[in-house]
């Protein structure tokens, strides 16, 4: 079962909506929320600026093509990536835009690259990537409550996220697809948190404590919440990252993802102990082994 939660309730500290986010959180992994402040028109809106990116001819969309640069910033190819090494590479195309501080030499933190048109494309992505952020910590102020843990307690681990902001556009399945082709295969979220806003096509699922794929959908303006690898370790294993895929269907479908994570020299080694993991370190192995331009063998 995945819950489905009033986003104000917890922000307000509900008691029986702590609860049922603590539940997510250990049980299933996953959530929805609504009611977060952004509202279904805004969502179409940032939806729409994707799929006109999208429907831009190819030369024009290879101007910034991220395979040309050592980052993930830009507009991915369809095959560009293989999160799932038993399968093939995803037939999914994306554009990636994030959190910059070029002035670091890192990654993580490089510049963004936007395209000339759709006329206004960056200056959308930019506003909902800003507020999708304040959303995201919201729900991670919820998550530190609901599992014992003071509400402030990452508040000061976000000054400078690796916050990765995606449109995924997935074509109706292709013709040519076998067991092993996915718009993404199965896979865990590498990062903290993941805020999911999508077209309402179907199309991910999810798999549950008993070996079942289940379908998981949100109409624009509520929100699938998954948590990664990172926040797993974090936690301790208090809070869960499940695999999850998009196998595809007969409709194409947009979604988009914000994969909130913490400042790259956070220790996210599980609370309370003396090891130490860097975030950084965690987030960059695992695009490096993700993205097909990034891996080096």
């Amino acid at each position: 079962m995945i819950p489905r939660l009033d986003a104000a309730k917890i922000r307000a500290r509900d008691a029986e909506t702590l609860a049922a986010l603590k539940i997510g959180a250990e049980e299933s992994g996953f959530l929805t929320v609504f009611n977060t402040g952004i509202s279904p028109a805004r969502m179409r809106f940032v939806l729409a600026a994707y799929r006109a990116f999208f429907d831009l001819p190819e030369a024009e969309k290879r101007a910034v093509d991220m395979a040309a640069t050592g980052s993930n910033r830009g507009w991915g190819a369809s095959q560009s990536e293989q999160v799932d090494p038993e399968a093939n590479p995803d037939y999914k195309q994306v554009f990636d835009c994030g959190f910059e501080a070029p002035e670091t030499g890192l990654s993580v933190y490089a510049a963004n690259l936007w395209p000339e048109r759709p006329e206004g494309f960056r200056q959308v992505i930019e506003a909902y990537y800003r507020d999708a952020m304040a959303v995201a910590m919201d729900l991670l102020r919820g998550i530190a409550e609901a599992i014992g843990e003071d509400r402030g307690f990452f508040d000061d681990k976000f000054a400078r996220p690796m916050a990765l902001l995606r449109g995924n556009y997935y074509p109706p399945r292709p013709g040519w697809a076998g067991e092993r082709d996915f718009g993404i295969g199965a896979h865990t979220d590498y990062g903290c948190l993941t805020l999911l806003g999508t077209d309402g096509v179907p199309g991910l699922e999810v798999l549950t404590p008993e070996g079942d794929w289940l379908p998981v959908r949100a109409d624009p303006g509520a929100f699938i919440i998954n948590f990664g690898e990172m926040l797993e370790i974090w936690t301790g294993g208090r809070v869960k990252a499940t695999l999850h895929r998009v196998r595809g269907t007969a409709e194409e479908r947009i979604s988009v993802p914000l994969f909130f994570n913490p400042d790259r020299e956070t220790n996210v080694a599980p609370i309370g102990s003396e090891e130490v993991v860097s975030a950084g370190d965690h987030l960059e192995r695992r695009f490096n082994e993700t993205y097909l331009h990034l891996k080096t063998g």
